[in-house]
Parts: structure tokens; sequence; C-alpha cells
């Protein structure tokens, strides 16, 4: 289909008929705004979800251009310590489950700042990242990560095996909702691992998002929305099958899925499988009542945050906020909320440092501001990290300072969550 917006499913070209979640206009979430550019509005797009009848993934009616969002980016994944911890434990544990070395090759697809690869080259074992993002890439090339600064698909996995040969390993760590061509995506992850290689995929599961009202991680640079009911199928139309699914709690709850062909002498069903499949059979997620009634309870968790920072206003409160993230951009901008209702955003991220939120405006600063400026309450955007904000931040307590987390219910505590 051409133009922005879809009425078909990007993976089975079934009718996008159900209907998810509205979030009405927004920025993209990750383009964040010099300050010389104060002036200038921000160009905003449709956010609304839909569901495929026939295949019942989740997705995106409106499509903003992949070359808009991801060819100069502002996440760097090694800006946090939990995931970086994350990604040395998937290591070593591939490691051992499939018996990786000094003759093996593994290839992160989106391999962003080189967080996981960094752990194979320190062991010893071949790898190759492919990240579309140059000034991303950079950073891990500069850290001693081949990198290839491509989009990825069928055609650069076709050039890497050409090259290099087939992968023992293909890792796809919160790329799949990423990914605007899918069947030609997922066909590249097929090729890169050939007859014998294994690929891994790790996305938030639908489930959680549901189940948690998750709705901040909906925004434009994620194109789909997965359950292990709609991946399974996207990826046995390619050729791979799914044998086993770990639950991970990432991300408010992941899965990682691994799959291979049928002729990998890794195609073993696991009891992860199974038991992920039960469940999502028992919620229904392959029925579209299970998608109806979403909206309404965005709608109260959205009523319950602009109560807070209006009583909080009444109070003559200071308010401030953690984590410049794009789900934490969703947030605001579906709020509503702006300069006038946090003094600042802390991040570590000094890509961010100096710039404005999308939307917003609100400046982000380092988190030494908020030890500088002593907020009466400190807003956790990126709700699946609170343990990790709260304990950096614990400090705030020293001036009567307070956390808040909307999502999945608001709630406002002192300490660690």
């Amino acid at each position: 289909m051409t133009g922005p917006w879809r009425t078909r499913c990007r993976f089975c070209d079934g009718a996008l008929s159900i209907d998810f979640c509205d979030l009405g206009s927004t920025p993209l979430a990750n383009s964040y705004v010099d300050r010389a550019h104060v002036g200038t509005p921000d160009p905003s797009y449709p956010l609304h979800a839909r569901v495929c009848e026939r295949c019942h993934l989740v997705q995106l009616a409106y499509i903003v251009d992949a070359q808009a969002i991801f060819s100069d980016y502002a996440y760097f994944s090694s800006y946090s310590a939990s995931w970086r911890a994350h990604a040395a434990a998937f290591v070593q544990g591939a490691r051992q489950r499939l018996h990786l070395g000094a003759q093996s090759l593994v290839v992160e697809v989106a391999s962003n700042d080189g967080y996981l690869l960094k752990n194979c080259v320190a062991a010893g074992i071949p790898c190759l990242g492919v990240e579309p993002a140059a000034n991303v890439a950079a950073v891990a090339t500069a850290d001693g990560v081949p990198t290839l600064v491509r989009f990825f698909g069928q055609p650069v996995a076709d050039e890497i095996v050409a090259g290099r040969g087939h992968a023992a390993l293909v890792v796809a760590n919160n790329v799949l909702a990423h990914v605007p061509d899918l069947n030609d995506f997922v066909a590249g992850l097929a090729r890169l691992a050939g007859s014998q290689g294994v690929v891994s995929i790790e996305a938030p599961h639908l489930v959680q998002l549901v189940a948690q009202c998750q709705f901040d991680t909906i925004y434009h640079e994620h194109y789909a929305y997965w359950s292990l009911h709609a991946m399974g199928r996207v990826l046995a139309a390619h050729g791979l099958q799914v044998f086993d699914v770990e639950r991970l709690p990432t991300h408010g709850g992941s899965l990682r899925v691994w799959a291979a062909a049928a002729t990998s002498p890794w195609c073993r069903p696991g009891a992860g499988l199974l038991s992920v499949q039960d469940e999502e059979t028992a919620l229904g997620v392959d029925h579209a009542r299970y998608y109806t009634g979403f909206g309404p309870r965005v709608a109260a968790v959205l009523a319950a945050a602009r109560g807070h920072l209006s009583a909080a206003r009444r109070q003559g409160l200071r308010v401030a906020a953690y984590g410049a993230a794009a789900k934490g951009n969703t947030f605001l901008n579906t709020l509503g909320a702006t300069a006038d209702d946090l003094l600042f955003v802390a991040d570590r991220n000094p890509a961010k440092q100096g710039r404005l939120l999308p939307g917003s405006r609100v400046p982000v600063e380092a988190p030494d501001a908020v030890f500088e400026r002593k907020p009466d309450r400190l807003l956790i955007l990126p709700w699946n990290l609170a343990d990790e904000v709260a304990s950096e931040m614990a400090g705030i307590a020293d001036w009567g300072g307070r956390f808040v987390v909307a999502i999945p219910a608001l709630r406002e505590f002192g300490g660690r969550p």
C-alpha cells in the first residue's frame, strides 16, 4: 500500500479492522530539539494502533518513514547499567547453550552502540553489528565492535553470508517492533542463520502491555507490538520454527524467542514455549475481544496523572522528571504536559542533555540537576527502570523529595519503590 495510512497488515495483508489505541497526533518520540530551534514547531503525526483481523498483529496504521527516524538516533543502550548487565548475561548464556567460540559468528541486528557485542569481542567470538544510525554505530566501532551501517533486510543478509558465511547466532533484541518491511527483515534473519544457526529475538510482550496499560511504549518508532501468537506466524512464514521462549523482566515484561530452521540441531522444543502459548490462548489473543477496551484504560491513567500535576501546582510543589526516553515523550505528549508543568527532565545521555523534549519542550539536564535544584517530586518516566532510578536518586529524601510513577497506576513513594 502507498501513502502513510495503512488499511492492510504489513505481514499477511489482512484488514486492520480492530481498533486498539488512538493516542492522537504526536511528534516523533526520539526527535529531541536543539534550543536554537525552540521557536520551530515539531512535526506531528497520527499515533493510532490497530489489529489485523487475520493474524492479530498489533501495528500502527499511520507510518512515518524509517529514514526520518533511525538515520540519526539519540538512544544509546550503554547508558543503562541494568541493560549492560542484561546483555552480558545473555552472551554468557548463549555461549554455553550454543557452544559459541572462536569458530562461530554472532551477528546482532540493530546493534546500537555495541553494548552486547562488546561481550563477544572480550570472549574472542567473531561478531558483526548491523546498525542504521551512523552516529550510534560510530561509538560501537570506536569501542572495537565491527559494525555495518545499514538498514537490515535480505540483501544485507546475502552480503554478510557471501563475505562471512552463515551466523551461528543472529541476535535481534528490541528491533522487531522497529521494522517497516517486516517480511524482508525476517527473511534476512532466516538467511543469516541458514540451516544450522539460531535466531534469538527479544521483544516486549503484548500481554504485559495490555495487562499493565503500557500505552507509552506505543510510538512512531514502534511499527508493531508482539504476542508470541503473531511472532510465531511471521517466523514460520519464513522457515523459522520457534523452539523455546523465555520470560524476561526487561521493558516491563518481554519475551526472548529462540527460533531456527527445522534442520538445525538446536531446534528442540523447550518448556517455556508451551507455557507462553497456553497463557496467550487462555487470554484469547487470537480473538478481537482481547483488544477492545484498552483505550478507556489509557484515558483513566492520563486523567490520574493530570490530576496529580494539577494538585502539585495548587500546593506550590516543584516537579521534575527523570529519564528522557521515548516512552516518556509519548506519555508527556498524550498527557499534554509542557515546561510549565515540569522544571526539567534529568538524563544520563550527553546526546540529550542541553536539548528539549519533542512536543512538551521540557529541557533535558544532567542528573546532577536533581540535587542542585531539589524538586519536591521526581516523576520517573521509564517506569521499567524505577528501582534503578530510585536507588540512584535516593538522596532526594534529604529535602523531603518523593518519587512518582504513573504507569500502570499512579503511585507516589519515598526511597525505593
